[in-house]
């Protein structure tokens, strides 16, 4: 928990605060989906890869704009 939040707080110096929040829970989405994946051998179809390059690129475009 601790650090997710010290995460939270080094994205929110370089990143308007909306942008930082974003940026922060779609790395734990993704990070939480890819653990899935690796740890508990959930589902690797092809929509659910593709899903988490959508959030993925979404955090670099975010990223790259800001």
């Amino acid at each position: 928990m601790m650090l997710s939040l010290w995460c939270l707080a080094m994205a929110l110096k370089t990143s308007p605060v909306g942008t930082g929040y974003a940026i922060w829970t779609g790395i734990g989405a993704a990070g939480t989906a890819i653990l899935g994946i690796m740890l508990f051998d959930e589902s690797q179809d092809g929509f659910r890869i593709l899903s988490i390059a959508v959030i993925i690129s979404g955090i670099i475009g975010l990223k790259l704009s800001s």
